[in-house]
C-alpha cells in the first residue's frame, strides 16, 4: 500500500514490504512474480497500477494491508477489478487477518483471504488455482463461496529453526527507490514473534505468544544478498529480537566476522534487555554496525505501563529481582557506546491527564534522539480495543485514521484532539533537534533536501505562526486538513484547500 505513517515520510525513509518479498521467494519457481511496494509512487499510484496490469497482465494479485491502509486497498481492489474483471484478489497482512469481515463484503471484490504467515499459505493456494483443485483443504485460506466467505482452520505457526523458508526474492521488485536518509536501505528478518502481552499489539493476536529465530546462516546469507544488491543500510525488523540476547550477540559476531559491518544498521528493542545486558552487547553492536536503536519506552509512569501491560520488558533487573524502570538505562548505555535512540512512546491511555502527557513528552525532550510518540489505537482484537471500547473513549472510527499518529480515542481527562495538539506541538521541535546529526550523517542529502525536511517537519505552519501573529491552533488545523488529503492516494487534491500535496512527501501495527 501507498499509506505512511507521519513519522517515515517518504522523503527520507522508503522502506520495503518485506513480507511481499518472503511470499514470492516461497511460492513454485515456474511463476512469474512482481512486487510494486506502492510507498515508492505515492502521488503515481493509479498511473503506476495501470502500467503493471497492462504489462504483466497478473492472474492473481496480492495485497499486504495494515488497518490504516484499509480504505486504500479497497479502493485498490476496485480499480483492478476494472482493469482486469477476471483477476484473482487475495488479501494478507494484519487487518485481513485479524479482521475479515470487510473483506467479506461482496462489494469489496476480494476472492481469497490469507490469515497469518503467508509464505506457505499463499504457496498451497496458488497450486491449487493452478490445478482446479478445491481451497478447502489449503490451511490458513478464507474464501468465497457464492457471497458468503468459508473459514478453513488456522496454519499452526512456523518453527523458523527446522521449518526452512527460502530467502527473500528481492529480483522479484518492479519498482526502485528504498531509501534512508538518501542512502539505499533494505530489511531483513532475523526472528517472528514474542512472548510478551502487551495490550496494544496485533502481532500477539496474529500469531500468538512465541519466538521463533531463523538460524543465524541464513540471516547472514539474506543480509549478504540485500548487500549485494546495493543495501547500504539495513533495518532488522524483528518482533522482538532482545528476546534471545546471547543470539543477538552472536548475529553481531557473525556481522562483524563476515566483513558487513560497513552497512548501517537499524534495530529495534526492548530497554529492560539492553539495560540488563547492554554492557556486554552495545560495544558488539556497535562495532557490528548498529546505528539506530528503536526503543519500546511505551511510557515512563508505572500506571500508564500497567495499561499497557508493557510494565515487564521495561524493568530493570539485578539478580533477578526487579529495581525499577530501565528506560534510562538503557538510552545511557546506547548512547555511551555512540547509537542514537528512537523512542517509541505511547500517550493518549485512558487515564492519562495533561500532567501526565507533559511528563512523557518532556522525557522525550531530555532523553531521546528522535521522537517515535505515538497515541494508543484500537486495532482489531486487541486487549487494548476491548478496554477502550468498555470504558466508551473510542471516538473516532474512520480507520484510514488509525496511524497511531492520529487521536482516535479520549482519555478521561481529555479530548482526542487536545491530546494529538499536544504531541504535534511538542514533537516539531524535538524532530528539528536531531537535525545536525543528520546532517554529519548525509550532507549531501541534507544540503539538497533541508529545506523540504524542514517544511514536512513544520507543516501547516507558517512565518505568522513562527511570529505569534496566528495562534498555534491554527497551524494544527492545517495540518490535520494536510493529512486528510495525502490520505487520497487515488484522488486527485481538492481544489481550494490552499495546499498541494508534495510528490514525495514493537510492534504497533507498521512501528
Amino acid at each position: 500500500m501507498p499509506d505512511s505513517f507521519e513519522h517515515t515520510p517518504s522523503l527520507t525513509i522508503r522502506m520495503p514490504n518485506g513480507a511481499l518479498t518472503s511470499l514470492a521467494g516461497n511460492i513454485d519457481a515456474h511463476h512469474r512474480v512482481a512486487i510494486a511496494d506502492l510507498i515508492l509512487v505515492q502521488r503515481r499510484v493509479r498511473e503506476t497500477l495501470e502500467r503493471l496490469v497492462r504489462d504483466f497482465r497478473p492472474d492473481v494479485v496480492g495485497l499486504s494491508i495494515m488497518t490504516f491502509q484499509r480504505h486504500t486497498a479497497l479502493k485498490i481492489v476496485h480499480l483492478l477489478r476494472s482493469l482486469s474483471p477476471g483477476v484473482r484478489v487475495v488479501a494478507g497482512g494484519y487487518d485481513p487477518s485479524l479482521d475479515t469481515e470487510p473483506y467479506e463484503d461482496p462489494a469489496s471484490g476480494v476472492d481469497f483471504i490469507v490469515r497469518g504467515e503467508g509464505e506457505l499459505t499463499f504457496r498451497e493456494l496458488l497450486r491449487a488455482l493452478e490445478s482446479n483443485a478445491p481451497v478447502a483443504a489449503v490451511a490458513g485460506v478464507s474464501y468465497r463461496n457464492g457471497h458468503r466467505f468459508v473459514h478453513n482452520p488456522d496454519r499452526s505457526v512456523m518453527r523458523l529453526p527446522v521449518e526452512r523458508l527460502a530467502l527473500p526474492n528481492r529480483g522479484a521488485r518492479v519498482l526502485g527507490g528504498y531509501t534512508f536518509l538518501g542512502r539505499a536501505i533494505d530489511i531483513v528478518e532475523t526472528s517472528r514473534g514474542c512472548t510478551y502481552d502487551c495490550s496494544f499489539c496485533s502481532i500477539i493476536e496474529m500469531r500468538g505468544r512465541n519466538f521463533h529465530p531463523f538460524p543465524i546462516e541464513r540471516v547472514m546469507a539474506d543480509i549478504a544478498d540485500a548487500r549485494s544488491r546495493g543495501a547500504q543500510t539495513i533495518f532488522i525488523v524483528d518482533d522482538n529480537i532482545t528476546l534471545d540476547v546471547r543470539r543477538f550477540e552472536e548475529l553481531c559476531r557473525a556481522i562483524t566476522g563476515a566483513g558487513l559491518s560497513t552497512v548501517d544498521y537499524i534495530v529495534q528493542a526492548m530497554t529492560s534487555s539492553i539495560a540488563n545486558h547492554g554492557e556486554t552487547l552495545a560495544p558488539l553492536m556497535k562495532k557490528a554496525g548498529f546505528r539506530y536503536v528503536f526503543l519500546g519506552i511505551e511510557n515512563i509512569l508505572e500506571e500508564d505501563l500497567g495499561f499497557l501491560k508493557a510494565a515487564a520488558k521495561n524493568a530493570r533487573r539485578q539478580q533477578g529481582v526487579r529495581t525499577g524502570n530501565a528506560t534510562v538505562e538503557a538510552i545511557n548505555i546506547l548512547h555511551r557506546h555512540g547509537m542514537f535512540v528512537v523512542g517509541g512512546l505511547i500517550v493518549g491511555n485512558p487515564d492519562d491527564t495533561r500532567e501526565s502527557i507533559e511528563a512523557n513528552l518532556a522525557f522525550a525532550r531530555r532523553y531521546v534522539d528522535w521522537p517515535y510518540i505515538q497515541h494508543p489505537t484500537p486495532y482489531p482484537r486487541t486487549p487494548m480495543t476491548r478496554d477502550f471500547r468498555d470504558q466508551d473513549l473510542i471516538v473516532n472510527h474512520d480507520y484510514r485514521e488509525y496511524d497511531g499518529t492520529t487521536a482516535v480515542v479520549r482519555t478521561k481527562h481529555l479530548g482526542a484532539d487536545e491530546i494529538e495538539f499536544m504531541r504535534w506541538r511538542a514533537e516539531r521541535w524535538m524532530k528539528l533537534r536531531h537535525l545536525p546529526p543528520v546532517l554529519a550523517y548525509s550532507p549531501r542529502f541534507v544540503m539538497r533536501n533541508g529545506v523540504r525536511m524542514l517544511a514536512h517537519t513544520f507543516r501547516g505552519s507558517s512565518l505568522k505562526t513562527f511570529l505569534g501573529l496566528e495562534s498555534e491552533r491554527e497551524a494544527f488545523r492545517r495540518y490535520k486538513e494536510i493529512r486528510r488529503i495525502e490520505r487520497e492516494y487515488l484522488d486527485e487534491p481538492e481544489s481550494g484547500t490552499g495546499y498541494q500535496v508534495p510528490r514525495t512527501g514493537c510492534a504497533v501495527q507498521g512501528a
